[in-house]
């Protein structure tokens, strides 16, 4: 057993274990942080780490390399799984680590599987050791650290963003596998199109294991002796990968919003089917799609905050699968609208103004003046009721303090370019 509970040579193994890298050579992706000359890979071969958290999607290589570092560094190296441990061993690896310290003056390596998991506290008995360098920390997570991470551990640390790898990537990887006589495949003689390779690559979505895991799969069901795409097709049941409460959910919403915001028709169907397929809760969509049709379009088209009312109305009374017709109406509507943010200018600068002048007093002649003794304090004097009155009647209704303040711009788009030759008229 290797200190991370794998069996050596172990044949019975997943595909996906065996395939493990050993060496940076042998490591696939992560070009960004791994390439020749990258800082990263020049503090691994020089054996000079620091505290860093690997950070990125499953299957991305984030154990891998700490298995690496494992079999490079020079200095114990101690592994943490955070799902299976308690702050008793963590003190033990961590006092551990303190007193080869105190007796070489070489760190200890503690790498913490699944950092994630470690509540606040456990994450906060790394603190005092990181922060005197008695250790180098090493963590993985798959969750945002900036989120998942106490602050005070990631501000003596180093984030690095493991990216999905590519379908050259995992290409190579089902490659490497499929002829490996040892560890891999290559005892079978499998054959693969080049297409069905592909076809595996997209299934798995940026993540080397589920590539392997598929490959091993297809390995035991195909029977013929050329494997094509469409025998890989009968095989694989894809399913969409999103997790509703992890960094997916978030981008991929956020891509949604984006693609709404810069007109892109296209783009935001694809990714409202990409969410609706992943099986988020239609109602999420429609409530994004309500909040948006004020703030990227607002008066530009107000008829888009109706649209998205109404759809969310409707999809309530038939629900799915037709309600993704309504859902993709109002999409596309809100796509394909003029766009401006004045209202969400509009009220932000509201705010600010709030915020600046907190205690202007109201204007006498705007005061309430419908109760007994009103009209001895002066209240509603000089009150001018619109109504009656041809056009806009001058009078103030801001504060004294707030006369010059603008609040609402709006802009030359769609219903409010109307609304602004109002606007000006009236400031003349």
């Amino acid at each position: 057993m290797d200190l991370f509970g794998v069996k050596k040579q172990d044949g019975v193994a997943p595909l996906a274990k065996r395939m493990l890298p050993q060496t940076l050579d042998e490591f696939v992706g992560q070009e960004h942080i791994l390439g020749e000359g990258r800082p990263l890979r020049k503090l691994i071969e020089e054996d000079r780490l620091i505290s860093a958290i690997f950070y990125g999607p499953p299957g991305t290589g984030k154990s891998s390399l700490a298995r690496i570092i494992a079999n490079r560094t020079s200095s114990p190296f101690i592994y943490l799984n955070a799902v299976e441990s308690n702050v008793t061993e963590l003190k033990k690896k961590i006092a551990f680590a303190e007193k080869h310290f105190k007796m070489s003056g070489n760190r200890a390596v503690l790498f913490v599987d699944e950092v994630h998991r470690f509540n606040r506290l456990q994450q906060e008995y790394l603190l005092p050791s990181v922060e005197r360098g008695t250790l180098t920390f090493l963590g993985s997570t798959v969750q945002n650290p900036f989120f998942a991470i106490s602050k005070a551990l990631i501000s003596r640390t180093l984030v690095f963003e493991f990216k999905p790898l590519s379908t050259g990537e995992l290409v190579l990887i089902m490659e490497r596998a499929l002829g490996d006589e040892e560890k891999g495949l290559g005892k079978l003689n499998l054959k693969l199109t080049d297409e069905a390779l592909k076809h595996i690559a997209i299934a798995s979505e940026g993540d080397a294991r589920r590539a392997l895991n598929y490959l091993e799969l297809v390995s035991m069901v195909a029977g013929s002796d050329l494997i094509d795409k469409k025998v890989v097709d009968s095989i694989l049941s894809h399913t969409f990968h999103y997790d509703r409460t992890g960094d997916e959910h978030y981008d991929m919403i956020s891509a949604f919003i984006k693609s709404i915001r810069g007109s892109d028709p296209d783009a935001s169907l694809y990714w409202m089917v990409r969410i609706l397929e992943s099986g988020e809760d239609p109602r999420y969509i429609l409530r994004r799609v309500l909040i948006h049709s004020a703030e990227d379009i607002g008066l530009a088209d107000p008829m888009a905050l109706v649209v998205a009312s109404s759809a969310l109305n409707a999809f309530e009374m038939v629900g799915r699968p037709e309600g993704d017709l309504i859902i993709a109406e109002a999409v596309l509507y809100l796509a394909t609208a003029p766009k401006s943010n004045t209202v969400y200018r509009a009220l932000k600068k509201a705010h600010e103004v709030v915020k600046k002048y907190p205690r202007e007093e109201v204007p006498e002649h705007l005061k309430d003046s419908h109760y007994r003794g009103a009209k001895k304090l002066g209240h509603g004097k000089g009150y001018i009721y619109p109504h009656g009155h041809e056009g806009k009647i001058e009078q103030d209704y801001l504060p004294e303090g707030l006369k010059d303040v603008k609040i609402f711009e709006p802009v030359d788009i769609g219903y409010e370019k109307q609304l602004k030759k109002e606007k000006e008229v009236d400031e003349k």
